[in-house]
């Protein structure tokens, strides 16, 4: 029987790390690192059950200890320190795939398995990630020429036309796993150049097949598309400047417990909003408000667990070195060793390219466990039954409920995508329904709780909207039963909770304030309070991201809806201030002055609208902007619309009028305050 253990055990292990790269589903909002991460999580499990099974039948536990064992126990350990004493959404944090505790501990699961194996002297182990890197690289050069591009596919399917699709989700990550089995390839063969066999004839055709999937995803990152920037540089312009992110991990020491713990994993963000600049604001990226993630994996680990995590993934990393050194290991392992330090240093974290580095970790491990031959401990049990049965309960307890737990998350995001098929297919019932099914299952993700309070806002102003839209007989508006107000009450309400939980599992996101802030500006004309409860919900995301000048404009926007013109003004003027040559800031400045009958300033600031646009690219609002001037000049005041009046799309913008008009108004409870709790 315990055998037959070792031998499933074994191989459960092969199918795991052969499958892991290639793994994906298109049953999650994201395919590919979701799937992974749980296809490990529940493979940990599994083979946590199966060694729980084999100590029962066996009543010992065997065990010995490898020189990286305790490095990474501690790293982990740091992890989970972070989550429990800095991050505000602890759940969120624990199942983050790229730097959470699930997918850390997950691996770290795998590597004492793998470590405890013999890697090197196992072929079948050597084979079976060799295997998956081959199908990898085979299937980057078939979908580099669109196989399925004139191809009819279902709807969830045309994700196979696109000739960057990889299993691994995105091509950086493809560049980083090829790049490692290149490296590993290329190393051996020349360290066996002289040795003609199979093993030398596969690790040739892995090389082959590598390189040439290495190249074409170079090519297809770097070569030019029609606005003359290539994928890399775009994929680039989704990462924050390293500045910033250097910014960010010096803030986080000011405060004596974020320079211990970090800001809480899953909370990088938070950070970030903080440290953006003025200079900030002139590049590409202003409009993206904050990032997950930090531009290299060093940073992001000593920015999210503060000291102590990243001294103990330092001395992860220095005690793979010394392994290294010490033990005078063969020099491919040492060329890869440099190859993650490199991918570590300047890419951000990564479940591949931790997958990568705990594969390394437990080849590492298991050479210096043949090497140093350890012996291992055997704890027998069967003469103290009182802790036989206990440790047993213990496990299986653990085991399942964990297994359960798991599959609620994996569910939630299962309904989740279910939920936008439906938005998608303009099927509300099916999105609110299988949404409100998600939040149930897993009710502390932030992304379901903000997608099902605009969906409530959705409901209320779709019904609110039959007050303003006439009959087609006697051309009067349709009157509101009894019932619609109430349903607009329960939807409104509903949008404002789901709104406040979203603050009340992480209130240091300023997008969630913002979220907020938005849910109560459609409902002004519908809700009494609404008008000052935003305006709350708005400050408080400016002091949560103090340099972005969009919620300023957002909150002046919303003071000019109101007919409040000196603190849209105000606002505007900070707008601009923070970006100086955002034309659409200095037409509402120019706009909110011509309102207040500051005619001289208003033609001025339309002046400043037109030396920031270009005749020939910004056609539309050039012409726009002019016509607007013109007016200005004769101070004569027309209607909005008759300024605005242009078919063409425009990136000149008044704020956007209030939602349909609800008479008389709903009275909301104080609890929908946004202060309230």
């Amino acid at each position: 029987m315990k055998k037959t253990l070792n031998l499933i055990i074994h191989y459960s292990i092969l199918i795991i790390i052969f499958l892991l790269p290639l793994f994906f589903l298109p049953t999650t909002e994201e395919f590919f690192i979701t799937n992974k991460l749980y296809l490990l999580a529940f493979a940990s499990l599994f083979l946590l059950l199966l060694s729980t099974v084999q100590n029962l039948i066996s009543k010992k536990i065997s065990w010995y200890s490898l020189n990286l064992d305790k490095p990474i126990i501690l790293f982990l350990l740091t992890i989970g320190l972070s989550i429990l004493i800095s991050s505000p959404n602890k759940i969120q944090a624990l199942l983050n795939p790229n730097f959470g505790l699930l997918s850390i501990l997950s691996l770290t699961i795998l590597y004492f398995y793998l470590s405890r194996l013999s890697f090197f002297t196992n072929p079948s182990l050597t084979y079976s990630i060799a295997f998956s890197s081959l199908i990898v690289s085979l299937l980057t050069i078939i979908f580099f020429f669109q196989p399925f591009k004139n191809v009819n596919l279902p709807s969830n399917l045309q994700f196979l036309k696109s000739p960057s699709f990889t299993p691994l989700g995105n091509q950086v990550d493809l560049a980083i796993f090829l790049g490692f089995f290149l490296v590993l390839g290329l190393t051996r063969i020349l360290e066996k150049r002289n040795v003609a066999d199979k093993e030398s004839i596969f690790n040739f055709g892995l090389l082959t097949f590598s390189l040439i999937a290495f190249f074409l995803t170079l090519y297809s990152l770097l070569k030019p598309t029609s606005n003359n920037y290539n994928q890399f540089q775009q994929i680039l312009t989704m990462l924050p400047p390293f500045r910033l992110c250097w910014f960010a991990a010096v803030e986080v020491l000011k405060n004596p417990l974020t320079a211990a713990f970090g800001v809480g994993i899953d909370n990088f963000s938070s950070i970030f909003t903080q440290v953006k600049d003025l200079a900030y604001n002139q590049s590409p990226l202003w409009q993206i408000h904050s990032f997950n993630v930090s531009r290299s994996t060093f940073l992001h680990i000593l920015t999210e667990t503060g000291i102590f995590g990243f001294v103990a993934f330092c001395l992860l990393l220095s005690s793979v070195f010394k392994q290294l050194i010490s033990t005078n290991l063969n020099k491919s392992l040492l060329i890869l060793f440099g190859y993650l330090l490199i991918c570590l240093l300047i890419f951000p974290p990564s479940f591949i390219t931790f997958f990568l580095l705990f594969i390394f970790l437990s080849q590492i491990s298991s050479i210096n466990h043949q090497l140093l031959s350890v012996k291992s401990k055997y704890f027998d049990l069967s003469e103290i039954p009182p802790l036989y049965f206990g440790i047993t309960i213990v496990s299986f307890t653990l085991i399942i409920g964990t297994g359960y737990l798991l599959g609620r998350s994996y569910a939630a995001e299962y309904f989740f995508k279910k939920s936008l098929d439906g938005f998608y297919k303009n099927n509300g019932k099916q999105a609110y329904e299988n949404l409100r099914q998600a939040i149930i299952l897993n009710p502390y993700i932030e992304r379901f709780r903000i997608n099902f309070s605009q969906i409530n806002l959705i409901i209320a102003n779709n019904i609110a909207a039959k007050a303003n839209q006439p009959q087609e007989k006697d051309k009067k508006p349709q009157s509101l039963t009894e019932q619609d107000r109430q349903n607009i009450t329960q939807a409104i309400q509903a949008a404002i909770a789901e709104s406040k939980a979203t603050i009340t599992l992480n209130p240091q996101k300023a997008g969630n304030w913002e979220n907020l802030a938005l849910v109560y500006r459609n409902i002004i004309n519908t809700a009494q309070g609404a008008d000052v409860w935003s305006i709350s919900a708005y400050q408080r995301a400016i002091v949560a991201d103090p340099q972005n000048p969009i919620y300023r404009l957002n909150l002046g926007g919303l003071y000019y809806s109101l007919g409040n013109y000196e603190e849209a003004v105000k606002l505007f003027e900070q707008a601009v201030i923070l970006k100086p040559d955002w034309a659409n800031a200095h037409y509402n400045l120019a706009w909110a002055d011509y309102q207040r009958q500051n005619y001289q300033r208003a033609v001025s600031g339309m002046q400043n609208v037109l030396s920031l646009l270009n005749p020939q690219k910004d056609k539309a609002d050039y012409e726009k902007a002019q016509k607007d001037l013109e007016e200005f000049k004769k101070k004569i005041p027309k209607e909005e619309a008759e300024a605005t009046k242009n078919k063409e799309p425009s990136k000149l913008n008044l704020p956007t009028p209030l939602s349909a008009t609800l008479e008389p108004k709903i009275k909301l409870p104080n609890e929908a305050s946004p202060e309230a709790k």
